[in-house]
């Protein structure tokens, strides 16, 4: 494929570039470390969308894209000999590294973990405002999740207020139920008087009755010998 063609070919797709690059359909030969390898020696963000690519930018990734799969053929994909300045030789294990003294980061671009040096890899155009207002949304929901996680663990005035009630009301419920054994103590106690009371007046009225009695007693005693007597005197006559 020529330089014209590839370029004419570019401008026609509105996906971005990495996934472009790992369709079989349109270039075959290139997997995922050999589209990160040739998108960083272009100098082309793996998330670039290929129609909005400038004329230089397709010519440089042209360009590396037959540099890069020429010298893996060669050396048979010999990874210890390619050169050391080759993004390859540290883009794995997905850690946080530097090449040239620059800052190798990791995304997601096309379903596949994607290597990229921000500062030589940018999004231009559109894409960079769209990719700006995207990390500022990201940045604000995640300090938004923050603050609601550090309010949900901080107990507010209310919670405080609720928990001071509770504990109150709990000391309240405890020397209430010490109260209720006086209330019933005294209740007993008075139940015990009106006991006494009525006894005291139940004996009065025992007492009463004896004596009503007792008059009754000794005068049954006397008829009893009234009449032994006036059986004896007739006895005594006859």
């Amino acid at each position: 494929m020529t330089l014209e063609e590839f370029t004419e070919s570019l401008h026609k797709k509105k996906t971005e570039i990495k996934p472009l690059l790992l369709d079989q359909s349109y270039i075959s030969g290139i997997g995922n470390w050999v589209a990160d390898e040739v998108l960083y020696q272009a100098r082309i963000h793996p998330r670039q969308t290929a129609s909005s690519l400038s004329d230089e930018s397709c010519a440089a990734l042209h360009k590396s894209i037959k540099e890069v799969i020429q010298y893996a053929v060669e050396v048979d994909a010999e990874c210890s000999c390619f050169p050391l300045e080759w993004l390859f030789h540290f883009r794995w294990g997905k850690k946080t590294g530097k090449i040239s003294g620059k800052k190798i980061e990791f995304i997601t671009a096309g379903g596949r973990t994607t290597a990229y040096v921000p500062e030589l890899q940018k999004l231009s155009g559109s894409q960079d405002v769209k990719e700006i207002g995207k990390s500022r949304r990201q940045t604000s929901k995640k300090k938004s999740i923050d603050d609601d996680d550090e309010d949900s663990e901080k107990p507010t005035n209310g919670e405080e207020d609720d928990s001071g009630s509770l504990k109150s009301k709990k000391l309240t419920k405890a020397g209430g139920g010490g109260r209720k054994p006086s209330k019933k103590k005294s209740e007993k106690s008075e139940y015990d008087n009106d006991g006494d009371a009525s006894s005291d007046e139940s004996d009065d009225d025992d007492n009463d009755n004896v004596e009503n009695k007792k008059p009754g007693g000794k005068q049954s005693k006397k008829r009893v010998q009234r009449s032994q007597n006036s059986r004896s005197a007739k006895r005594k006559v006859k």
